[in-house]
């Protein structure tokens, strides 16, 4: 199974949130970057975010945040040992 350019999309919005709070969340206005805006309304249909736009995480959405965030934080670092 390959990343598609519309999944590495949704990738990336799912890494831009915070974390450590609930209580933030993300707004991708409508003239930012079609991929970002088609991407947002992608993990909105999921049911991984709140809001169309933006808005919060889903407990599943955190979730798949996490993983997203961990899994780039292990691929960029460099001395990685098993």
């Amino acid at each position: 199974m390959a990343y598609s350019p519309e999944l590495l999309e949704e990738l990336k919005i799912l890494c831009l949130f915070n974390l450590a709070t609930t209580q933030e969340g993300i707004k991708v206005h409508s003239n930012a970057e079609p991929e970002a805006v088609a991407a947002t309304q992608r993990l909105h249909d999921k049911g991984l975010i709140t809001l169309s736009d933006g808005g919060y995480l889903t407990s599943l959405g955190h979730d798949a945040a996490r993983y997203a965030q961990d899994l780039l934080t292990i691929l960029e670092t460099t001395n990685v040992t098993s």
